[in-house]
C-alpha cells in the first residue's frame, strides 16, 4: 500500500456510489443549484448565471454550441494544473499518474453505462451524445481524483462539480453568460 492508496479508496467509493445521470430532466433541489453556483464561484469566472437544460435533446444542442466559453475551458486547466504541481510535491510524478489512470479506467466503463441507461430510458438513442457525457463524467472522476490526491478543500470547484455528477446532474458548458447543466 503506497501512501497514495487511501486518497484512491476514497474515490473509487465516490465513483461507485454516485447516481450518475439519474436526476437529469428532473426537477431541481436545492443543493443542485447551490453546488452549480459554488462551482461558478469556486472558478472565479465572473457573472454568469446557472441556466438548466430541458433534457437530453437540449443538452445535445448546448453541447454542439461552438460559442462555448474558452474562459471556463482555460479556468479549469489552470485549476488542473495548480493541483498537479501541489500533488507532485506530495508524491512522485509517476505514481500520481499511475493513480489518475487508474481512477480514469475505473470510471470510464461505469459512467458510459449509465449514461448509456439514462438517455435510453429518456427515449434517446444516441451513442456519440452518451460518449460526450460518459467523457464528461470521467473527466470529472480525474479531477476530483486530483483534487483528492493534492488535498483541495471541498470548495474547489472540482470537488464542487463531482458533486453535482454524483448527484445525477451533468454540468455540460459555459455559453455566453450561462453554465448550462442537465
Amino acid at each position: 500500500m503506497t501512501a497514495i492508496d487511501p486518497h484512491l479508496d476514497e474515490v473509487r467509493d465516490a465513483i461507485a456510489t454516485a447516481s450518475w445521470f439519474a436526476a437529469v430532466g428532473e426537477p431541481w433541489t436545492a443543493a443542485d443549484r447551490s453546488d452549480a453556483e459554488s462551482y461558478i464561484l469556486a472558478l472565479r469566472l465572473g457573472a454568469l448565471h446557472v441556466a438548466v437544460a430541458r433534457d437530453w435533446h437540449d443538452a445535445a444542442r448546448i453541447t454542439q454550441d461552438t460559442g462555448w466559453s474558452t474562459a471556463w475551458w482555460d479556468a479549469e486547466e489552470r485549476q488542473r494544473h495548480a493541483l498537479m504541481a501541489d500533488a507532485e510535491r506530495r508524491f512522485d510524478r509517476h505514481a500520481v499518474m499511475t493513480a489518475l489512470s487508474t481512477v480514469m479506467a475505473t470510471a470510464g466503463e461505469l459512467v458510459h453505462g449509465r449514461a448509456a441507461l439514462a438517455a435510453t430510458r429518456a427515449g434517446i438513442a444516441d451513442p456519440a451524445l452518451t460518449r460526450v457525457a460518459a467523457g464528461a463524467a470521467t473527466m470529472a472522476c480525474h479531477q476530483v481524483a486530483l483534487a483528492m490526491i493534492a488535498q483541495a478543500p471541498q470548495t474547489h470547484p472540482f470537488h464542487v462539480k463531482f458533486r453535482l455528477f454524483a448527484s445525477g446532474r451533468w454540468p455540460l458548458c459555459v455559453v455566453g453568460d450561462s453554465l448550462y447543466v442537465l
